[in-house]
């Protein structure tokens, strides 16, 4: 009787990993799509002195994209993120986090500058609200500044063109 119950744990146990094998680790649920995007206000990166709200979107379907210059799967991304911007289907914030302005200033001379502006999350608290993982993250955010989509990791052509770009384009539709 014992035996049994170990053969039927062990298969039971080998079932929940087979099963947890089939997952994609880059689909990770969030708690906060469908609700409001937490409330921020961070300084600019490009202007310390100015400040940006969340608020300032409100009535715009808009892009956030977390990024570091110390990330390298932020470069890996960065084509399609100046693609999505160069686009015009809705604005693109960058949200810097935890960089060092004098890294992240250089970064995006080098590489381009996708972002209408970059806010400097230089602490980190403004992504832990958003419940970032890692960088890049990037979300969609629409009119009445409720998260609809986050994507963990770098973004692909194919990540914007058939999910980012159409949800997008359904959001500014509603109105």
């Amino acid at each position: 009787m014992n035996r049994y119950w170990l053969v039927g744990g062990f298969l039971a146990l080998l079932a929940l990993l087979a099963a947890g094998l089939t997952l994609n680790p880059r689909q990770v649920p969030s708690p906060l799509i469908g609700k409001p995007a937490p409330a921020f206000e961070l300084p600019l990166l490009h202007a310390p002195d100015k400040t940006f709200s969340h608020k300032e979107m409100l009535g715009t379907v808009w892009i956030m994209n977390v990024w570091a210059s110390w990330c390298p799967p932020c470069l890996v991304e960065h084509p399609v993120v100046t693609e999505l911007a160069r686009s015009g289907v809705a604005p693109v914030v960058g949200l810097n986090y935890k960089d060092a302005r004098e890294d992240a200033l250089p970064w995006l001379k080098r590489n381009g500058d996708p972002f209408r502006f970059s806010v400097y999350d230089a602490a980190g608290r403004i992504a832990i609200d958003y419940g970032v993982y890692g960088v890049p993250e990037t979300y969609v955010i629409d009119r009445q500044g409720i998260i609809r989509y986050k994507h963990l990791g770098p973004l692909t052509p194919e990540v914007a063109r058939h999910k980012l770009v159409p949800l997008i384009q359904e959001l500014a539709r509603r109105g």
